[in-house]
């Protein structure tokens, strides 16, 4: 049953943002807190999660098996496999919430969401060891997505609060008053991935919910049981019924469904570029009965490269690619992909990159030591692995790290560096999602930039100098969304670095910045006439009227 909704927030009850802080894994109190939550997940299995649809639970005929990367013999659980019909039946939920929620306060919406992040912080523990097995990840990278979907919660409240208000346009002239106001769209389509399997369903949730939008929520095939306990901490916190349908199921069977949907007003999706591509195909198709054109995000990925010049200092360079390449087996789409390194530190990269690639730690997630867990799944497996046979055949391969032959229980992959001959190359152009790193050579910082610029995608950067002209033109030419300077390529904080790219790497604004929120809302100009009588008044209006 759904709790009483929480007291409303003020712009000023609510302090200034501040996000979530990483757990500090050097005290040993933090350390025994996450392994009762790995094993206070591991004594929850096998979990279900049904369809939620206006509030009530369905189960389906077909059920899909969940079951963890590191060990397929492990079952988690099932979830529901929505079909058509329970895609409809879901949005006409949704449809029919909105016509209360959208009329709800802002106050009260952002109300719903600080609460949910305040039940989020308590159960940090056992979320993050529901992704430890359901996602394999590590345990930094577990901890970091459920902050990450805290700070969305927070974030996204406090947006909605300074756009609530009406912006004057101009001040007072010849009787005539202008407000820009923003009102919601209807019912949003949310379609997750599994890689961020909490913060990004979470944050493109929120960010709906929050602006006055209904929501039914597709999660990733291979995650929904984190997915699901969020469903149940937005129900919670006192989110009515109908506004947040929660939809599990197969991609090819509900999501299509609903990307065409003639009442879906907005779709939001994390994933692949093949599936985004298609989603914005399909919803560009307007149907009859559909007075709209609906609108898409979409974030698709990238095939990140971080560069090092001759003035980089590799001491801290070569850690930073080994990270941004090979943490959570290279499954982020800000992840390095390719090592772009002058000619002058060529040799003494490429020999630390090689070591360390060696001395990775594969194993399982919930293992404190492990770097490197297992990938996804078996479909994913195999894609990479024809990665790697391809560089066996057609570049130089560099370094391989022991999987100790966990292949035999889980999906593990072993990270893997190659010298590759040309940025033509497919392991230089093609998204790989893997612990596969391509190096290349560049004779300079000139061509540095132009191989880093020569994908199609533009998402994520990063470059290595102490010369502070090349920062800058890094700055002015790298064509990516995130260039990040003698740092790491991941881990896009909230509020901080507002994330996303472009070309094909994706559309829309930036998620967790100030411009995303608007994506769900639509712009009015409400103007007015303040003469009375035909009379153009001598004095202003009263202040209550150019305030309020």
């Amino acid at each position: 049953m759904t709790a009483e909704a929480p007291q409303a927030p003020t712009h000023q009850s609510l302090s200034e943002f501040r996000n979530e802080a990483p757990l500090d894994f050097s005290r040993p109190e933090v350390r025994s807190d996450f392994l009762n939550g790995i094993a206070a997940a591991r004594a929850s299995f096998p979990l279900e999660a049904p369809l939620v649809i206006a509030g009530r639970r369905h189960k389906t005929a077909e059920k899909i098996a969940c079951h963890s990367p590191s060990d397929r013999a492990m079952l988690l659980g099932h979830s529901a496999s929505a079909s058509e019909s329970d895609a409809d039946k879901a949005v006409g939920a949704a449809a029919a919430a909105f016509a209360h929620w959208s009329r709800t306060p802002a106050e009260h919406r952002a109300a719903v969401l600080v609460e949910a992040a305040s039940i989020m912080r308590r159960r940090k523990f056992l979320l993050a060891g529901i992704e430890v097995f359901e996602a394999a990840k590590p345990w930094r990278e577990a901890d970091a997505d459920i902050a990450e979907a805290i700070d969305f919660l927070e974030y996204y409240a406090r947006e909605m609060l300074r756009l609530a208000l009406p912006r004057r346009l101009q001040p007072y002239i010849l009787g005539e008053r202008n407000d820009l106001r923003y009102d919601p769209l209807g019912v949003v389509a949310v379609v997750g991935p599994w890689n961020f399997p909490l913060a990004i369903p979470c944050g493109m949730a929120a960010a709906a919910i929050v602006a006055g939008n209904t929501v039914v929520l597709k999660p990733a095939e291979q995650t929904p049981l984190i997915a699901y306990e969020m469903q149940k901490i937005f129900e919670e916190a006192g989110l009515p019924k109908g506004v947040l349908n929660f939809l599990p199921g197969r991609g090819g069977v509900c999501g299509a469904r609903l990307v065409q949907h003639p009442e879906v007003r907005m779709v939001v999706f994390t994933g692949s570029r093949g599936v985004g591509l298609e989603i914005v195909r399909r919803a560009a198709d307007t149907r009859p009965g559909q007075p709209f054109v609906r609108r898409v995000v979409a974030e698709m990925g990238g095939k990140n490269a971080l560069i090092v010049d001759s003035s980089a200092d590799l001491d801290a360079a070569v850690p930073d690619i080994l990270y941004s390449a090979f943490g959570f087996a290279g499954q982020k789409c800000s992840a390095c992909s390719r090592a772009i390194l002058l000619a002058d530190v060529y040799d003494a990269a490429v020999e630390r990159l090689r070591a360390g690639v060696e001395s990775l730690k594969v194993g399982p997630a919930e293992e404190p030591g492990t770097q490197v867990p297992a990938v996804i799944d078996a479909e994913a497996g195999a894609k990479i692995r024809g990665y790697i046979e391809l560089g066996a055949k057609e570049a130089k391969p560099l370094a391989k790290a022991d999987t100790h032959g966990l292949e035999a229980k889980g999906h593990f992959v072993p990270p893997s560096l190659f010298a590759v001959p040309s940025h033509k190359h497919r392991l230089a152009q093609e998204e790989i999602f893997g612990p596969v790193l391509a190096v290349l050579r560049a004779r300079d910082f000139d061509e540095a930039l132009a191989i880093a610029n020569s994908t199609e995608y533009a998402l994520t950067g990063g470059v290595h100098s102490r010369t502070l002209s090349h920062l800058e033109r890094a700055g002015n030419e790298y064509q990516c969304g995130n260039l990040y300077l003698n740092r790491t390529t991941t881990g896009a904080i909230v509020g901080r670095q507002p994330f996303g790219g472009f070309r094909l790497s994706g559309i829309g604004s930036k998620a967790g910045g100030p411009d995303y929120l608007r994506q769900f809302l639509v712009a009015r100009t409400v103007t007015e006439n303040l003469m009375r009588h035909g009379f153009v008044p001598l004095v202003e209006p009263p202040p209550e009227r150019l305030e309020d």
